[in-house]
């Protein structure tokens, strides 16, 4: 429905933007007219001020000369000085009691000057910087001897504030300001020197060219503040000077000094009235019930299976259709949810039972073993037996492990090592000193392929250290299992005399090479420097899961 009133909000745009393009035109036109009627009141000050000259001028050479021309810029206002020039450029008479502007006598050589002696009648150019004087224009007409000799000049310096264009002018736009420029474009004055200093550093020396070449002394800018502003131009005085004037350029609000009730108001009231019309409808007949469907969809995302789109029986009848979709879909799920379940409970169930035979297996295998050891009565072959019985004890203890925990397809590698490490050493409690064990290890949630390698490598890392290290004489073994990032550690230590020589290359540390291969590691035998070993294994971390996420899984 929205879509089908766009074109009253389009046929509303293109009018405001109508409006707007010829507010903003009548604007610049404003703006031009009143840097026409600015540059005719300067003009009008400036052609009084030739009419002066030309007035003082035969007069300007008597004794009496000076005093004449203080008493006139005393009487006039807007005037800083007057002059008399000889051909020289030297200055004859002046007014005031203080010396001639540094830099406007001797006036040879000046440009101003020097265009009146070839031949120019009137020149208005800016008077030289000179410390002490303000800003200044020249106003020079040239003088003549009879037969039409050059005899020199008569000026008139005036500041360029009493040159000010007028900002006050009713048809400007509010916030206006007005400058003075020479005919090069380059800034004398201003209301506001910042309207015409322009964006990037420059000023808006040049424009007069520009209107030159875009054939329109208006133009368009963005001043230092970063406002885009329109500018407007005038010329007066033979092109020696310039009125501009500068005005904030119509902004995306300017549309409120429009007619904003016949423009935009009323068609915007209706259009927002039918639209409201149109969604209370749609609400009271569709979105309401779409609303409680969504609400409904949400439960099942959330795996709530029971709730029921019982409301929606009072719906309309597509509303209908769709809420006993979601109803024989929640129940669909419900049922094969309850099928998965039950299967999934019947597989736990049957691997667990697996896990438990294997164990019981595989302690079997390992009593058999003993009673053979018990047989046997050469020394080496009790030994070998009892080394396999001890392994396979490990792998049984693995089972156990996995049918006890709450996840079967992974066991907690801390409480594995220590169940582990208490075997070992209980087992031979009997046979020998005391063995004092401790074991400290980090949580990691491993599966049975990677629990196998690790606990037979601990099996002979402790085993060799019960023959070489305790052997008559007891001791304390430390078990240390760190988890570091991408890399795990595994340190068997002991207190013993040390690794002899005859003990380096034997068949117990052949397999825990081999098992540290298996885990993509390796292994290595460190002395200790009190005494003792330090059997480590070094390899990357199995990928595992949280403890979190082991109880989510099984849940």
């Amino acid at each position: 429905m929205a879509l089908a009133l766009l074109p009253i909000l389009i046929l509303i745009l293109v009018q405001i933007q109508a409006d707007f393009t010829s507010q903003a035109e009548g604007r610049r036109i404003d703006l031009q007219l009143a840097a026409e009627r600015s540059a005719s009141d300067v003009k009008g000050r400036l052609d009084s001020a030739q009419v002066l000259l030309r007035a003082l001028s035969p007069d300007a050479m008597g004794p009496y000369c000076a005093p004449r021309l203080n008493a006139l810029v005393d009487r006039l206002q807007d005037y800083e000085g007057l002059y008399r020039m000889g051909p020289t450029g030297a200055a004859v008479c002046a007014s005031g009691s203080r010396e001639v502007r540094a830099g406007l006598a001797p006036a040879n050589g000046a440009a101003w000057f020097e265009r009146l002696r070839q031949g120019e009648d009137l020149v208005v150019m800016r008077a030289p910087a000179s410390a002490g004087y303000p800003a200044a224009l020249i106003v020079a007409i040239r003088a003549e001897r009879p037969m039409g000799r050059f005899d020199g000049a008569m000026a008139a310096v005036i500041p360029l504030s009493a040159l000010q264009p007028n900002t006050e002018d009713p048809a400007l736009p509010s916030a206006s300001e007005a400058a003075l420029t020479d005919g090069a474009g380059r800034l004398l004055t201003a209301s506001d020197p910042s309207a015409f200093s322009l964006a990037g550093g420059g000023d808006v020396a040049g424009w007069v060219e520009r209107a030159r070449d875009e054939g329109s002394a208006v133009f368009a800018a963005k001043d230092s503040r970063g406002q885009r502003r329109d500018y407007a131009g005038a010329a007066l005085a033979g092109g020696d000077l310039y009125a501009l004037l500068s005005a904030p350029a119509p902004g995306l609000l300017s549309w409120a000094r429009l007619n904003p009730i016949g423009n935009l108001l009323l068609p915007l009231g209706a259009w927002l009235t039918a639209f409201a019309a149109v969604m209370l409808l749609s609400e009271r007949i569709f979105i309401r019930w779409l609303d409680y469907l969504e609400r409904i969809a949400a439960l099942y995302a959330r795996g709530r299976f029971s709730v029921r789109p019982l409301q929606a029986m009072n719906a309309p009848s597509e509303i209908r259709t769709l809420a006993r979709t979601l109803d024989e879909m929640a129940e669909a799920i419900t049922v094969r949810d309850r099928e998965l379940t039950d299967s999934l409970a019947e597989k736990d169930a049957l691997m667990r039972e697996i896990h438990h035979r294997v164990k019981n297996n595989l302690q079997i295998i390992s009593s058999l073993l003993s009673m053979q050891q018990r047989a046997l009565t050469d020394a080496p072959a009790k030994a070998a037996l009892g080394d396999t019985r001890q392994r396979i004890s490990a792998l049984a203890l693995i089972y156990r492990t996995l049918y006890q925990s709450e996840d079967i397809r992974h066991a907690d590698a801390r409480d594995f090592l220590t169940q582990l490490v208490g075997q070992l050493v209980a087992s031979e409690a009997g046979h020998g000193p005391v063995v004092v064990s401790t074991v400290e290890a980090d949580s990691l949630f491993v599966d049975p392929d990677k629990l196998a390698p690790l606990a037979l490598w601990l099996v002979e890392a402790v085993t060799n250290a019960q023959k070489h290290a305790f052997a008559g004489r007891g001791g304390q073994l430390n078990v240390r299992f760190r988890v570091d990032g991408s890399t795990s550690v595994l340190e068997v230590e002991d207190d013993g005399p040390g690794t002899s020589a005859d003990t380096s290359a034997g068949v117990g540390r052949t397999l825990m090479g081999a098992f540290a291969k298996q885990l993509r590691g390796e292994a290595e035998f460190v002395a200790r420097p009190e005494g003792g070993t330090i059997a480590r294994m070094t390899f990357a971390t199995p990928e595992a899961v949280s403890p979190a996420e082991a109880v989510e899984r099984v849940n």
